[in-house]
């Protein structure tokens, strides 16, 4: 009797840890590259890539919060061709105009770089019904590698991209960071370089803060080998950017290319980091700064599992800060995913640490947006027999 009783707790348990969890992409589909972003009137909104089995490219779609729950995917129509790549993954914006612009990556196959891209936008000018014909990010036939790009909006209801790109004035490795603004429903318009010798390889972080100032954080190439997190601010709407700083003097040195990016977010009492390491330690790493990016606080381990990578960071108000990234985890003679998280409050005390997934799944790369002082929402990929879906978690 006792072991039936157990057996019954457990399926109960079971059933519960399932129902937490919803799916979004369609069904019979591969999907993966997970993102979140908001409307202009404050409804949540999840997006990603579908491709059909053995494909590897595909459409992009996304979803739209109604009370908690989500719309039934909705196809990006022009969107085809896009690349999976979850560090590179697309990204949509809301301007306040009505416009909503959705950027992604797809293959070069230009010979001078294998591993080359293009970015493209296209944009709906009626809330998703139809959209326009997509345009290259670049129009200078000299770029033939644009990647690793993010958008936000800026205070004056237009958006703003960054991208990593081939052109640059020195012989020293790495790219160029790259921004550029939209002008009314023109599409994205003079753009300039911020940066040279930025890691080409790991996700760059554009970010809008609610005083108005506009974040950027990337991995860079510091004295050749040194490969760290560095942060640039403007006060002025985008006109000019600060001298980037290293949020942590890692001095992490490696010839290759780490693939995971930077977090940041900012509530009333300091901008937040979260980033991947192996330098002064491994994992994932947090502090932050008090002074909007003139100093920062001494880095603080996140993550116990040395290999957690691809963090992501949100603000619960002004109450707490929450992080998720994802972390292997040995299941017999295989590895599979999980999702780990970490609540800090604003002082940076950790409140909470612990998993949003089991050892028995292989689930990667989180995004995560606060819905409130209390609760936030988390997306990933998750992996179900040959087949990789998204889904989503309110924590």
């Amino acid at each position: 009797m006792r072991g039936w009783i157990l057996s019954l707790m457990l399926i109960a348990a079971c059933k519960q840890q399932d129902v937490s969890e919803h799916i979004l992409s369609n069904k019979g589909k591969d999907a993966s590259c997970a993102h979140i972003t908001g409307t202009a009137d404050g409804k949540t909104v999840i997006s990603w890539i579908e491709t059909e089995k053995g494909a590897e490219t595909g459409m992009l779609y996304y979803a739209v919060s109604v009370n908690d729950t989500f719309s039934a995917p909705l196809p990006v129509t022009t969107s085809t061709g896009v690349l999976p790549h979850a560090e590179n993954m697309p990204k949509i914006v809301f301007k306040p105009n009505g416009e909503v612009i959705a950027m992604y990556g797809v293959e070069q196959n230009d010979a001078r770089n294998k591993y080359a891209g293009r970015v493209f936008y296209t944009r709906s000018l009626n809330g998703g019904k139809t959209w326009l014909v997509p345009q290259s990010l670049v129009a200078d036939t000299g770029s033939y590698d644009q990647r690793y790009f993010d958008m936000t909006i800026l205070p004056n209801g237009e958006a703003a991209a960054i991208w990593l790109d081939n052109r640059k004035h020195t012989n020293d490795e790495g790219s160029t960071l790259y921004y550029a603004v939209t002008d009314g429903h023109d599409g994205f318009k003079k753009e300039k370089p911020l940066a040279e010798t930025v890691c080409q390889c790991c996700r760059t972080a554009l970010y809008t803060d609610t005083k108005g100032d506009i974040h950027i954080a990337f991995r860079d190439i510091i004295n050749d080998s040194i490969r760290d997190m560095v942060h640039m601010v403007s006060t002025d709407g985008g006109t000019s950017f600060s001298t980037h700083n290293r949020i942590s003097a890692d001095n992490w040195v490696v010839r290759g290319c780490p693939h995971t990016g930077p977090a940041m977010v900012r509530n009333s009492t300091a901008m937040h980091f979260a980033w991947f390491t192996m330098g002064g330690g491994q994992g994932v790493f947090y502090c932050r700064s008090l002074d909007n990016g003139k100093t920062y606080t001494q880095k603080e381990p996140v993550s116990t599992t040395p290999m957690a990578k691809h963090p992501q960071i949100t603000a619960l108000g002004d109450k707490s800060v929450m992080m998720v990234w994802d972390e292997p985890v040995k299941v017999g003679n295989n590895f599979n995913y999980r999702i780990g998280f970490q609540k800090r409050n604003t002082a940076g005390d950790v409140l909470e640490t612990g998993l949003l997934t089991s050892d028995s799944t292989y689930s990667t790369f989180p995004v995560i947006k606060a819905m409130d002082d209390h609760r936030v929402l988390v997306a990933y990929t998750k992996k179900v027999g040959e087949l990789e879906e998204v889904v989503y978690r309110l924590k």
